[in-house]
């Protein structure tokens, strides 16, 4: 954005949930109003960890309306919806342990991990989804051990007479997840029956995220065990990813068929379906220091904009835009939709040094948020209209924000995270927790807590307020796609290379943290100007 359109101050105000102006949000959020969110927020937290522990546990997840616990769907082997999460595991148990950590609770965080080592097991006849159970259950894993046992510089916390039991629980279930490779292509097989090994429901096909987001949680297990195979095989999806997209625009496609070896959808987009495999490319090269990575990255994101980005106004400066939904052959357009999962692009590009471009994307999401007091699954930009209401408390628009906070550190995004906290606590609490709104329009609920709402959107929201915490105070953790923690640092460079059984040489990593300070100036003054604003809400029909 060029200077004289940043230095014009909003005049306007906006009807946020939380009743400020934009040159409220311009000036200031005050510490004590910030400490009342933080403790809002882990009341939040609690409110569904403590009904999950109570009503829940030792099953999956919370039904929040009848206060039950639910698994797999034992009779509906084909309900992948339930069957790809859920695998009686415990998973909002687990998926939730780095949050109480990071809340800093070690009483409840020591307990719960009692309780997993104690209760949980992956000798299980279910038939799951290997993307989900990585980032949710072998990242928290892996997340946990390391804090206990590497990370107590950070967290302070240490577990007496532990002996590596969350590791070797997640060397169990990485193994148990390795018949998904075999495969000729080095395309991972979507799903795998934990005690059998390769399933053959509904295997197919995969999108590309499915197979393209595994190579963090993979790699860190491989070199925390000292056993090439989980680094070979996450690492050969990768490459064999990268030989698939099109050489000409530069673009991959959503789902590639395994049995005829082609694309079975074209479509190229951020969201869902591609959103992580991008995600996990960048922040690939800024944990283990891949430069392969990087350029691939680069690539694709030089065609994102080439062929994807969208301007209201082309020929004007600044200009509010989306990403739309094109083919990966021709770039030509495939449909009039963006849907939530794509917010989680802010983040990426943010940890990409793109700043300017995440804060006008970001205020695409924003208004939508204003508009709905939710994100829609699904939002028609040609119509101005939801195409698919659901929202399942996902966290992607909160981590977006928390993380344009902790590079900006304008108050504007604290704002922000105030008006998503009265939301969810208006329209999604429940009797027993939080629950799935079935539409954004109307706010009926559906009786459904997911795991990501403890393990991502509560974090981060907790984060954004507690300025204080640890963690944005050290700035060297990445979080994986499941808003799981792992550690820039030279451990993670030096360790032993299993591949090579060399070590790798210390890279270089300082440049890493020292980003171009966000000006003063900047967070002094609205993000953004009363004409973007004024577009941005023309853009999605919204009245300001």
């Amino acid at each position: 954005m060029g200077l004289q359109f940043l230095l014009s101050v909003p005049a306007f105000l906006i009807s946020l949930s939380v009743g400020y102006s934009f040159y409220d949000m311009a000036m200031n959020y005050p510490t004590h109003r910030s400490a009342k969110l933080q403790e809002k927020v882990r009341q939040m937290f609690y409110f569904g960890y403590n009904n999950y522990m109570e009503h829940a546990y030792p099953l999956d997840e919370l039904n929040p309306h009848t206060c039950s616990g639910r698994g797999p769907d034992v009779d509906n082997p084909s309900n992948i919806n339930i069957n790809d999460v859920l695998g009686n595991f415990s998973l909002g148990l687990v998926d939730s342990l780095d949050t109480l950590a990071i809340m800093g609770d070690k009483e409840q965080f020591i307990l719960a991990i009692n309780n997993v080592i104690n209760s949980v097991t992956f000798d299980q006849e279910c038939t799951v989804q290997v993307f989900e159970t990585t980032i949710r259950i072998l990242g928290s894993l892996l997340t946990t051990h390391l804090i206990i046992t590497e990370w107590t510089d950070t967290f302070g916390i240490k577990i007496d007479h532990y002996d590596n039991e969350l590791l070797s629980l997640a060397h169990d279930l990485g193994s148990r997840l390795l018949p998904a490779f075999d495969n000729p292509i080095g395309v991972p097989f979507p799903r795998v029956n934990l005690r059998r090994g390769k399933s053959e429901i509904f295997n197919k096909e995969t999108c590309t995220a499915g197979a393209g987001t595994l190579i963090l949680e993979f790699k860190m297990l491989g070199r925390l065990v000292g056993d090439p195979i989980f680094e070979s095989v996450a690492e050969r999806a990768m490459d064999r990813l990268w030989e698939l997209r099109n050489n000409e625009t530069g673009l991959i496609g959503n789902v590639y068929n395994l049995e005829l070896r082609k694309w079975e959808d074209p479509m190229s987009g951020i969201g869902a379906g591609i959103d992580s495999y991008y995600e996990y490319l960048l922040k690939s090269y800024v944990l283990f220091g891949n430069e392969n990575d990087l350029l691939r990255f680069n690539s694709y994101y030089q065609s994102i904009r080439e062929h994807m980005r969208q301007e209201l106004h082309p020929n004007k400066p600044d200009s509010p835009f989306y990403y739309a939904n094109v083919h990966m052959d021709t770039g030509e357009l495939q449909n009039q939709w963006i849907d939530s999962l794509s917010a989680a692009f802010v983040g990426v590009q943010v940890l990409h040094g793109d700043l300017e471009t995440a804060i006008m994307h970001h205020a695409l999401f924003y208004g939508l948020w204003v508009k709905y007091d939710a994100l829609p699954e699904r939002f028609n930009w040609e119509r101005k209209v939801c195409d698919y209401s659901l929202y399942p408390l996902r966290p992607e628009f909160a981590e977006a924000t928390y993380l344009l906070y902790q590079a900006t550190k304008h108050p504007f995004y604290q704002y922000v995270g105030e008006a998503i906290y009265t939301s969810l606590e208006k329209y999604t609490r429940a009797k027993c927790g939080y629950a799935t709104l079935n539409s954004v329009l109307s706010k009926k609920q559906e009786d459904r807590m997911e795991s990501f709402f403890l393990s991502e959107t509560c974090k981060y929201l907790y984060l954004l307020f507690d300025t204080e915490n640890p963690l944005n105070k050290r700035g060297d953790y990445i979080f994986t796609t499941e808003g799981h923690l792992m550690r820039v640092d030279r451990f993670a460079r030096e360790r032993v290379n299993v591949l090579n059984k060399s070590a790798k040489p210390a890279a270089n990593i300082s440049h890493l943290f020292s980003c171009e300070t966000f000006p003063r100036y900047r967070q002094q003054l609205a993000p953004f100007s009363d004409d973007f604003w004024t577009d941005v809400a023309s853009m999605i029909n919204l009245s300001v």
